[in-house]
């Protein structure tokens, strides 16, 4: 059941009805009913699945804050251990088998066949969710959910299950859970949301798509506008992964539920370590809080530290170990993108940036102090606005390619040939390359659109709030504006799923 199709319109619409209508105390079971529902129609075999994480991480949790209550550290940690293993090895099968698999047949000269696999509707997000859970009540961050059913929704609550945020139980049950109470406002928010998400996708994500798509499948016959495919790419990606996002919050507000935000201007980043503070939020703070502080607090790490301050001095001593941590964070946000090489690379070439520009610091502040460069200057700000972006771009030659090989080779015809005009040869809808001109037109509307409410956000305004204080007959317009575009353009492009429902 896609995000963007007419059912799960009538599913939502059918499920906010529901939810005021029984007696509040019974909220959280219709949401609870909502989101099994809504798991089952994408395939009853899933179930399994969501249903292994659900039960494994909520028995050891409980059995992990006795343990640990009774004094038994050791125990404890010992259940975690087990808890970890079983929640992300169950994701490592389903995801990552065929893959191992394809390179021990390289390496060895084996002919070992692949095995046919599920793969679940948001495995990795429900099992980051369950984990960080089992994590925290371990931590004891948070106390451990005694019933069964309400962590349950916890991990299935629906409106996230695909596409995320990644949600912490010390922030979202009690919002579950809570009775809530009937409020226009939170209808008319949801709605502004979900209408400003389906805008963003249906449009400028999917008409994005159609030219990327055509230049990545075939870059020997588009050999001209490889770098224009990339830049296609970022736009397609961004709308598509924000504006389901802006879906996914939007409905929750329906419900009186506040989701964490995924995205703060991501292409506004003056750094790459910036950029992923504003790119998939709360996949960067699961890794953050999860992995990165865990490994350079341990004890392993502590005693690298010590050898790197003795060899290298104590300034690049204490930044080698961090760089490092940041290696092994970026090695699994590549793995968690998908099992293909290329993935390895993206997060590795992501991991590599940020490691060297923290040994660095010291260098760039020196640099800076030499050349009079207080960092304040507009001038400045623009440069690392643009320098991050161009390292942003050179990576997602990896995410978005069919194989490491076809990036580098799209990377070369980006450097060596430039032919702008290879675009009117693309198809565009239903219409063919008639209509091309006219899809590269939307386009570039929409990205001066999305760019100009960016920069408004980025100087602080918020724009619903802006809106809302206009006369009531220019907003209703405005919006309208919006669903005769949604109607127009939205259904002439391709129709297809959100990028990020895969992983």
């Amino acid at each position: 059941m896609s995000l963007v199709s007419n059912l799960f319109i009538l599913f939502v619409a059918a499920s906010v009805l529901i939810y005021y209508l029984v007696p509040r105390r019974f909220q959280w079971i219709v949401l609870l009913a909502f989101s099994y529902i809504y798991y089952i129609a994408g395939g009853p075999r899933y179930v399994v699945f969501i249903l292994f994480s659900t039960i494994v991480t909520w028995l050891l949790a409980l059995l992990i804050e006795k343990t640990e209550g009774n004094g038994n550290h050791k125990g404890a940690k010992k259940l975690l251990i087990l808890g970890l293993i079983l929640n992300f090895g169950m994701l490592g099968v389903v995801k990552y088998t065929n893959f191992t698999i394809e390179n021990i047949n390289a390496l060895f000269h084996l002919h070992l066949r692949g095995i046919e696999l599920l793969f679940p509707l948001g495995i990795s997000f429900y099992t980051f969710q369950s984990s960080g859970y089992l994590l925290d009540v371990y931590w004891k961050r948070c106390k451990a959910e005694r019933q069964p059913f309400k962590y349950a929704l916890f991990v299935s609550y629906f409106p996230q299950i695909l596409q995320g945020p990644i949600g912490r139980y010390s922030r979202l049950a009690n919002q579950l859970y809570a009775e809530h109470k009937f409020e226009g406002q939170n209808i008319v928010r949801g709605f502004e949301r979900i209408l400003w998400g389906f805008f963003k996708k249906m449009i400028l994500a999917d008409w994005a798509a159609v030219f990327s798509d055509a230049i990545f499948n075939d870059p020997e016959k588009y050999n001209g506008v490889a770098l224009l495919g990339v830049l296609f790419y970022l736009i397609q990606i961004y709308a598509d992964f924000s504006g389901g996002m802006d879906v996914v919050i939007g409905i929750s507000s329906m419900f009186g539920i506040e989701l964490d935000e995924n995205f703060k201007r991501p292409y506004f980043a003056v750094s790459t370590a910036d950029f992923w503070h504003r790119w998939h939020i709360t996949l960067g703070t699961w890794m953050k809080d999860y992995v990165f502080y865990p490994v350079t607090l341990s004890r392993w790490m502590s005693k690298f530290g010590k050898k790197c301050k003795k060899v290298f001095g104590k300034k690049i001593g204490r930044a080698i170990p961090i760089g490092a941590a940041n290696l092994i964070v970026f090695f699994l946000v590549g793995i968690w993108h998908g099992a293909a090489w290329k993935y390895i690379v993206y997060g590795m070439y992501n991991g590599i940036i940020i490691a060297f520009s923290g040994i660095m610091a010291d260098n760039y502040r020196s640099w800076k102090k030499k050349l009079n460069i207080s960092g304040k200057e507009t001038w400045y700000y623009v440069f690392t606005v643009v320098r991050t972006f161009i390292l942003v771009l050179i990576g997602n030659y990896f995410d978005r390619a069919d194989s490491v090989g076809q990036a580098f080779l799209m990377l070369k015809q980006s450097l060596t040939s430039f032919a702008p005009s290879q675009l009117l040869m693309i198809p565009a809808g239903k219409q063919g390359t008639a209509f091309t001109p006219y899809a590269l037109l939307i386009i570039g509307v929409l990205c001066v659109i999305q760019f100009i409410i960016s920069v408004l956000q980025e100087r602080g305004v918020k724009i619903r709030e802006s809106l809302a204080k206009l006369p009531l007959p220019v907003t209703a317009a405005i919006y309208f504006c919006m669903l005769v575009s949604i109607g127009l353009f939205g259904s002439t492009a391709v129709a297809r799923g959100f990028i990020y429902a895969q992983f």
